[in-house]
């Protein structure tokens, strides 16, 4: 089983290097022994035209970066694409894996039953209100199998066959995404954890953030047209 992982990114010199370095260089290989180690994961960074150093650093920490457009979505499809892995995970640029995630992916689709998932949500900013918003996720995540994409999303690369791809949307593609992989099989959640940055929370104000995240899930789940879900969400 071959992992790949896509990194979209846009002007992040500062954090597509701790990105890349999250993923690991190699993992020791199981039933034939320790001295024995499996390939590193693939590594594609999709640029969408980043005016920084994104792209020199990306390169330097040992990623391979294609030029593609702007927009998440049509990132994330471009590099899927672009990658040969059987098992494809999907990480933000701001985002970092905790060491063991490749292991727990590997165990866990050994459940052909299982077409994929995600990792538990976890911020870079200590206080009581992230602690509450990764409590919430986790419910969410629990109770409906509904993870967002800064939780590092992973599919099996034949039901993203199947299923025609990332959706190319203008923002949400993840719980598009989530939902398509959910009807072929069942999503998981693992331990180890996606670490994401609290910058946005700490920018535009934690609890503006919570309240525009809270409308704009109602909104997808009423099928409101995404350009007007982008407008009230400043995207």
């Amino acid at each position: 089983m071959k992992i790949a992982v896509v990194i979209p990114a846009l002007n992040e010199e500062e954090q597509v290097p701790v990105a890349i370095a999250s993923v690991g260089l190699r993992e020791p290989g199981g039933d034939s022994g320790p001295s024995r180690v499996r390939p590193a994961p693939e590594i594609v960074v999709v640029d969408a035209g980043s005016r920084d150093r994104t792209v020199l650093r990306a390169r330097e920490a040992g990623a391979r970066v294609v030029e593609g457009e702007r927009g998440r979505a049509r990132q994330l499809e471009l590099g899927w694409r672009e990658t040969s892995g059987d098992v494809i995970v999907f990480l933000h640029a701001d985002t970092r894996l905790e060491p063991g995630w490749e292991a727990a992916v590997r165990q866990a689709l050994r459940d052909p039953g299982i077409v994929g998932g995600a990792f538990r949500l976890r911020f870079d900013a200590p206080g009581a209100l992230f602690r509450l918003v990764e409590f919430i996720v986790a419910l969410r995540v629990r109770f409906f199998a509904l993870p967002y994409g800064d939780q590092a999303i992973f599919v099996r690369r034949a039901v993203l066959e199947e299923i025609g791809g990332v959706p190319v949307v203008a923002l949400m593609e993840d719980l598009d995404l989530v939902q398509a992989m959910k009807r072929r099989g069942r999503v998981v959640s693992l331990a180890p954890s996606a670490t994401t940055s609290a910058r946005r929370y700490l920018e535009d104000g934690p609890w503006g953030t919570l309240l525009r995240n809270a409308l704009a899930l109602a909104a997808w789940r009423f099928g409101v047209e995404r350009a007007r879900i982008a407008a009230w969400v400043g995207r």
